[in-house]
C-alpha cells in the first residue's frame, strides 16, 4: 500500500526506538509525499515550547534526520503557496526532571502586561528541576502552598489569553499551558506511592499533556497533520486518548525494525512478528497485512518489539529491514 492511501486527518507513524536513524529518514520521505496530499503540519515527540523556534528537547536536535527535516521545511516554505508548520507535542520534561514553571508563566504574564510576582512564588528554579523533586515526594515543591497559588494564577492567565485574538496571544497561551502542565506534573510527583505507582502516575500525566497538545495542534491549523513519536506513545497512552476523541479521523502506523547496525540488533527470529515481516521486505515496506508471530526478545532494551496489543491498535505496520 501507499502512505497516501490513508484518509485520516491525523496520521501517526511510530518508531520502535529513538536510536535507529532510518526511521527519521523514512519519516522525512513520507512527509514530503504527504505534503502533496493535504498535509500541512508535522508534530514530533519534542517539547512544544522549544519547537516554536525550531528547537528540540531530549537531545533530538542533534539527530541528522531532524536537522534535515527543518532544512527541507525552510526550503519548501520559501516558495509554497500554503506553508507547512512544524510542532512539538511533548511536555517540557525529561526522564527524571521537570523544569520550573516560572519562565513559561512569566512569558504569558508579560504578554498580558499584568503585574504578578511569579518568581517570588516559584523561588529558585533548581528546586523544581533537580531529580530529587521527581524521585522523592518529600523533596517536591509540587504540593506547596506557593504551587497551589501558582496554579490559580496560571488558570487566570489562560482565561485572559483565551479572550485575545492576536497571533502572539496563541504563542503566549502555549507558554501558559506548558506552565500549568508543569505545575500539574510536579503536583503528581509530590503524591506518595511506591516507585512503580509513581512512574505510572507521571507517565499518565505526560500522556494527557501530549494528547491535548496534539488535539490542539490539529484543531488550530488547516489541513491534515502527520505525527511522529515512539510506538509506546502512539499505540497507547497519548495515541489512545487522541483516537478516542477523533475516532476514524485518526490512524496509527506502527514502526517495526528488522536488524540495525546502529543498535547492534541482529536478525529477528523467523517466528517473531518482525521475522515474518523481514522475509518480504528489502528496504522498507508499508502493509496492512498484520503478521502472525510472537514477541521478539530484546534483553538489552535497545528496541521495543512489536506486541499483539500494539498491532491491535495499528491500522498498518511500516517495517524497515
Amino acid at each position: 500500500m501507499d502512505i497516501t492511501d490513508f484518509t485520516a486527518e491525523l496520521l501517526a507513524f511510530g518508531e520502535p526506538t529513538h536510536f535507529e536513524p532510518a526511521f527519521a529518514r523514512v519519516r522525512n520521505e513520507l512527509f514530503a509525499r504527504l505534503a502533496e496530499h493535504g498535509f500541512r503540519a508535522i508534530a514530533l515527540e519534542t517539547d512544544r515550547v522549544a519547537a516554536l523556534d525550531g528547537g528540540f528537547s531530549h537531545g533530538f536536535g542533534e539527530l541528522a534526520g531532524n536537522q534535515q527535516l527543518l532544512a527541507w521545511l525552510r526550503e519548501y516554505n520559501e516558495t509554497a503557496a500554503e506553508p507547512l508548520t512544524f510542532h512539538g507535542f511533548d511536555a517540557p520534561t525529561e526522564m527524571f526532571s521537570a523544569p520550573s514553571p516560572r519562565a513559561y508563566l512569566e512569558h504569558a504574564r508579560d504578554h498580558l502586561g499584568v503585574s504578578v510576582d511569579i518568581a517570588a512564588l516559584t523561588g529558585d528554579d533548581e528546586r523544581w528541576s533537580r531529580s530529587e523533586a521527581i524521585l522523592d515526594p518529600a523533596a517536591s515543591p509540587g504540593a506547596s502552598p506557593e504551587a497551589r497559588e501558582l496554579r490559580v494564577i496560571a488558570d487566570d492567565l489562560l482565561m485572559a489569553l483565551d479572550a485575545r485574538v492576536e497571533p502572539a496571544a496563541r504563542v503566549a497561551r502555549i507558554h501558559a499551558t506548558a506552565g500549568l502542565d508543569l505545575l500539574r506534573y510536579h503536583a503528581a510527583s509530590a503524591l506518595p506511592g511506591d516507585r512503580d505507582t509513581r512512574i505510572a502516575r507521571l507517565a499518565g500525566a505526560r500522556a494527557v499533556i501530549m494528547a491535548r497538545n496534539l488535539l490542539d495542534i490539529h484543531a488550530s491549523h488547516p489541513g491534515r497533520t502527520f505525527v511522529f513519536a515512539h510506538n509506546a506513545h502512539l499505540g497507547s497512552g497519548a495515541g489512545a486518548i487522541v483516537a478516542s476523541r477523533l475516532g476514524g479521523r485518526s490512524a496509527f502506523i506502527a514502526g517495526s525494525l528488522g536488524h540495525s547496525e546502529a543498535l547492534g540488533l541482529g536478525e529477528p527470529d523467523p517466528d517473531t512478528y518482525e521475522g515474518s515481516l523481514q522475509r518480504e521486505t528489502k528496504t522498507w515496506r508499508l502493509t496492512t497485512d498484520i503478521p502472525a508471530g510472537r514477541t521478539r526478545e530484546d534483553a538489552d532494551h535497545r528496541y521495543a518489539p512489536l506486541t499483539q496489543d500494539l498491532l491491535d491498535a495499528a491500522g498498518a505496520v511500516l517495517h524497515i529491514a
